[in-house]
This record gives structure tokens, C-alpha cells and sequence, in this order.
């Protein structure tokens, strides 16, 4: 076996235990998630989440909690493509003598910014659902706060700010190029940085589950399929301006009494 040839078998190995990880992560988080929408479509919404009124300690913690393994299950699928690319990155900076560092502190600099957005989504469920906006199924209450959502959503797919932040989330290479820091600290601050972005770019986005229900599967999965889409497509920067021009139109016939 050749010297390059033994290069890219360790690089596909690698890859292999990288994706296997990101799976078994991400299928646990959506059996957590799935089964949290069970127990609510079954009625049992003592145990699945807090009522309108009386958040305690206890009952914030469940929901954050739902909130951070939803947003694993929903944005780790969206990140593989940067995570896979940082892992063989950085297999080739070690065959170079680089200092090396496991991918998962990586992925875990990016997720811990979606933990930082879970608390955030914590705290905006607990004020709202105590104003009696919200059911305790996460559903809006009231059209002006759903089609308030919609319009936001849509309109901020146009914003500069979107287009900045999606660009760093489809272009991993140029990303790793620019951003690259050495070591376990640098990688953290990578992946958080990278996390950073992620979050810009979708928390409105992440706002719709505030209009479609919290616990519903048909919209959670329906936002993580358009999320990937947006970053992996030629057109994706296209297409989420489109979705958002249709988002701010249903926004105003929701609020017009459509």
C-alpha cells in the first residue's frame, strides 16, 4: 500500500467514525424528541410540559431541556457537512505534525451555541405561556402573536444579517481556511463561532415552532429539512428568500382573518 493510498484509508475511517457519531447523536435526540410528542399527543402534558401558570425551577429545567435535545436533533444534520470537513482537516494538519484535536470538541463548541439559544427559547416560552399566549403544548394563542412570527420569519430571511450568516454556513472550507485555531481551546471557539453563525442564521426560523407547536413533529422536521436544504443547495440563499416571501404573506392573511 502506498503512502497515499494509507492517507485517505485512514481519512474514509475517519469519516466513518465521525458520521456514526453524528447519527447515534443525532437519531437519540429525535427518539427523545419523538417521544416527548407522544406523550403529549396522548394527552399526558402534565409530565411533558409545564402548564401556563407556576414555572418553577423544575419545570424550566424540563423545557430547556427539550428545547436543547430538539435543537441536537434538528441542527446536527444541518452541521455535518463543516464537521466532517474540520475532522479531515484536521487529520491532514497532523500527518503535517499540526497539533491535533478530537472533532468532537468541535462539535461540541457548535452545539453549545444552540444550548445558549435553548435557554434563550426557555425563557421566551415561560413569559409567554405565563401571558397566556401560548398553550402548554407551545402552540400561539393568539393570531396577532402567529402572524406577528410569520411576518418576522419572512422578512428576516431578507435581511443582511441572514445573508451573512448563511454565507459562513455553506461555505465550510472558506470558514476552516479563515477561522482555523489551534488546539482544544481553539476548536471550541471554532465550533462555537461556527454554532454562532448557525443560530443567526435560523432562530428566526426556529421562532415558527412558536406557531406551528413546540412538540409538532410535522413542523420540526419540516424546519430541518428546509434548514439543510438552505445550506446545501446551489440555490439555497434563493430558496430561503422565496420560503420567506411566503412566510410574511401568510403572516398577513393569518392577521387579516384568512
Amino acid at each position: 500500500m502506498t503512502e497515499s493510498s494509507g492517507f485517505e484509508a485512514v481519512l474514509k475511517r475517519d469519516r466513518s467514525i465521525v458520521a456514526a457519531g453524528l447519527i447515534s447523536i443525532t437519531a437519540l435526540a429525535w427518539l427523545y424528541t419523538v417521544h416527548l410528542a407522544w406523550m403529549m399527543d396522548g394527552m399526558d402534558m402534565s409530565m411533558a410540559m409545564p402548564r401556563a401558570q407556576a414555572w418553577g425551577a423544575v419545570e424550566l429545567l424540563l423545557v430547556f431541556v427539550m428545547w436543547m435535545v430538539m435543537m441536537i436533533a434538528m441542527m446536527t444534520p444541518t452541521a455535518a457537512p463543516m464537521i466532517l470537513l474540520f475532522a479531515a482537516v484536521n487529520r491532514k494538519r497532523r500527518e503535517r505534525n499540526s497539533p491535533f484535536t478530537p472533532t468532537a470538541v468541535f462539535a461540541a463548541g457548535y452545539l453549545l451555541a444552540w444550548v445558549g439559544f435553548s435557554a434563550a427559547a426557555t425563557l421566551a416560552q415561560w413569559r409567554l405561556q405565563e401571558a397566556f399566549l401560548l398553550s402548554p403544548a407551545g402552540v400561539s394563542t393568539r393570531t396577532r402573536l402567529g402572524g406577528g412570527i410569520l411576518i418576522a420569519a419572512g422578512v428576516f430571511q431578507w435581511l443582511p444579517w441572514k445573508s451573512a450568516c448563511l454565507r459562513h454556513c455553506r461555505s465550510p472550507l472558506s470558514f476552516l481556511t479563515t477561522q482555523w485555531k489551534d488546539g482544544t481551546g481553539g476548536a471550541l471557539l471554532m465550533g462555537l463561532k461556527h454554532g454562532g453563525y448557525c443560530t443567526g442564521c435560523c432562530w428566526a426560523l426556529m421562532a415558527l415552532l412558536f406557531v406551528g407547536g413546540v412538540m409538532n413533529l410535522l413542523w420540526i422536521a419540516g424546519l430541518t429539512i428546509f434548514v439543510l436544504l438552505e445550506k446545501v443547495l446551489p440555490r439555497g440563499e434563493m430558496i430561503g428568500k422565496i420560503a420567506g416571501a411566503g412566510l410574511a404573506v401568510g403572516g398577513v392573511w393569518l392577521l387579516l382573518g384568512g
